[in-house]
């Protein structure tokens, strides 16, 4: 069995091989078959229910309609919501991305 190291500068070293990896797969089928490979099925849904949210939080959209028209539970979309306000800039960051990708 591995042992996990709870060590923050391998973890940060860790994400940032990762996100290098990340970086470097431009192409949108290739980056589903990558993120297929990495992740559970499981993993795959809560990332993608929590990027289904953040443009409907980011247009206003109350918690309710939104589990109204997602599924996702209130619980998750206030954590995306708190994520928004005060997390790492990683979401804005990203639909920042994809509006400059429309633009181009």
């Amino acid at each position: 069995m591995k042992r996990r190291t709870a060590d923050a500068e391998h973890l940060h070293d860790a994400v940032a091989d990762l996100a290098q990896a990340l970086v470097a797969v431009r192409d949108p089928d290739r980056m589903r078959a990558f993120l297929e490979d990495l992740c559970t099925p499981a993993e795959l849904e809560a990332m993608s229910d929590r990027w289904r949210v953040v443009p409907l939080l980011l247009e206003g959209v109350p918690y309710r309609e939104i589990h109204e028209r997602t599924a996702v539970s209130v619980t998750t979309i206030g954590r995306v919501a708190r994520t928004l306000e005060r997390g790492a800039g990683g979401y804005a960051a990203a639909i920042q991305g994809l509006g400059a990708t429309a633009r181009s």
